[in-house]
């Protein structure tokens, strides 16, 4: 499949990481996605219901950010992963999630991960 939707900049406030202040005082996040689906119907049909609707995702990823937990952005990146993986039109999908201003001492710098991760077959179970 080469047909992609790119969202980029999504951007939460959340409580994941391993040290403490991490957990406490929390940090910013940014995710940007690569969705891969089939985009031949909307783009011959020019309606909204022949595609992807990606807006309620963008905004459950924000609060799953909020609202988790983790103590490993992998874990959150996996999440964030399942989440777009619930739709029967998505077949793959890349996440890199960035911390935007993670605690290490002398570093100025960001974090970032990126996993991939593939539907499973909709004919198993």
């Amino acid at each position: 499949m080469s047909d992609c939707i790119h969202l980029s900049g999504i951007r939460a406030y959340g409580h994941t990481g391993f040290l403490p202040e991490e957990q406490t005082l929390g940090q910013w996040y940014e995710v940007d996605l690569t969705l891969w689906l089939d985009l031949s119907r909307s783009g011959a049909s020019d309606r909204l219901e022949d595609t992807y609707d990606y807006s309620a995702d963008i905004k459950a990823v924000q609060e799953l950010i909020k609202t988790a937990r983790f103590q490993l952005i992998e874990k959150l990146a996996a999440t964030i992963a399942d989440i777009f993986l619930q739709s029967t039109q998505i077949e793959q999908v890349r996440v890199r999630l960035t911390k935007r201003h993670p605690p290490i001492p002398d570093f100025s710098g960001q974090v970032a991960i990126e996993i991939t991760r593939w539907a499973k077959t909709r004919n198993e179970g």
